[in-house]
């Protein structure tokens, strides 16, 4: 019996060439955008599933905002509850007076902007995908293995301990990003205390939780779409760090899944939003929350953002985590089993991708 015919539309599509081609140009979307085209290229077009909507419900649910204290140090049982409260229950929560300048967090989006806009061959020197670079440009890191590409370039900076020698990082916006890491990774210390201090550990569990020295500063650039019906800036994905500290602009589209719906969290103005990741969710015994999150893009209006995911420090990328022992008990066993970050990461990039979950696959 002869083989049914292919439809012409997809016998004539050829994505890896498509991607390969693309990937080539090192100028990303961005350079897409500069050509002028009308309609975007098939290698970023999302299957209807991907794109389905109803953050209608985002008008009727108050999404978690925490006051730090103006001193960034807000420590008491009121701050820690509301902490808990959404971790358990969101995942995510916008964190108010929480000590970074808005001066600070204003000249880090316009330097990743400085970046992004100027000139394609400015930038082609620091496009790469090899993981041995501490600081990359590059369109989707997922770009040759998922489906389906998303509308989004980055540049990435990897503080391994804590540490990046500044002379490596774009001196267009050198100056802003290190300022604005010195602050994080400040910041990311009070964090970790006050969330140990919400899961009610004693001082010698605190380690767990501060176990977070390696950050990665991934600043993203989403360039203006002409077709933003069709893609996304981020599939919807979780993240699979322990904790991601997000910067974005007042540009909007970040959306969260809560209770099988969409929301939509609105930008702040000198707020940082702080989500926990699959690392976290694995430690605590899914008493914190990892959850599903993606980006949705506004016409013809490009969007900045710079997401710093925390992760062990080198030394500690192939120590066994599993949930903590004081989180356990008779009724409330394990859920997971214990994994490195370095196993961790590696099921995550080889079956995580195109919104497929990689936390269940460690649930015993």
């Amino acid at each position: 019996m002869a083989k049914a015919a292919k439809p012409i539309h997809e016998h004539l599509y050829d994505r890896a060439k498509e991607v390969e081609e693309f990937d080539e140009t090192k100028a990303g979307v961005k350079g897409l955008t500069d050509s002028g085209l009308l309609t975007i290229p098939r290698i970023f077009i999302h299957p209807p599933e991907n794109l389905s909507s109803n953050s209608d419900a985002s008008q009727l649910v108050e999404f978690p905002v925490i006051d730090f204290g103006v001193d960034g140090c807000r420590e008491n049982s009121e701050m820690l509850e509301e902490i808990r409260e959404a971790a358990q229950t969101w995942g995510f929560f916008q964190l108010i007076n929480h000590g970074i300048s808005l001066e600070v967090m204003e000249e880090t989006l316009k330097g990743i902007r400085r970046f992004h806009e100027q000139p394609t061959c400015e930038k082609t020197r620091f496009y790469r995908r090899d993981v041995k670079h501490k600081v990359k440009y590059y369109s989707n890191g997922n770009l040759l293995e998922s489906r389906v590409a998303n509308w989004r370039d980055s540049i990435s900076c990897d503080y391994q301990d804590g540490d990046l020698n500044p002379e490596e990082v774009p001196l267009v916006c050198r100056e802003a990003i290190t300022k604005y890491m010195e602050n994080i990774l400040s910041l990311k210390k009070k964090l970790s205390e006050i969330l140990s201090a919400a899961l009610g550990l004693q001082k010698d569990y605190l380690a767990k939780i501060e176990c977070m020295e390696t950050a990665n500063l991934v600043c993203h650039y989403y360039p203006a779409c002409p077709e933003p019906h069709l893609t996304l800036g981020a599939t919807k994905h979780c993240d699979p760090s322990f904790m991601t500290i997000l910067l974005q602009d007042n540009t909007g589209g970040l959306q969260v899944l809560h209770r099988e719906q969409w929301i939509d969290i609105q930008p702040r103005p000198g707020a940082l939003i702080v989500h926990l990741g699959d690392l976290m969710q694995l430690i605590t015994n899914a008493k914190f929350r990892s959850v599903e999150h993606r980006v949705r893009l506004r016409k013809n209006c490009p969007r900045a953002s710079a997401a710093c995911f925390f992760y062990p420090s080198t030394k500690k990328k192939n120590e066994i985590y599993q949930p903590i022992e004081e989180l356990l008990s008779e009724n409330n066993p394990p859920l997971y089993r214990g994994t490195s970050s370095t196993e961790y990461l590696a099921y995550y990039r080889a079956n995580g991708l195109d919104g497929q979950p990689a936390l269940p696959h460690f649930e015993l």
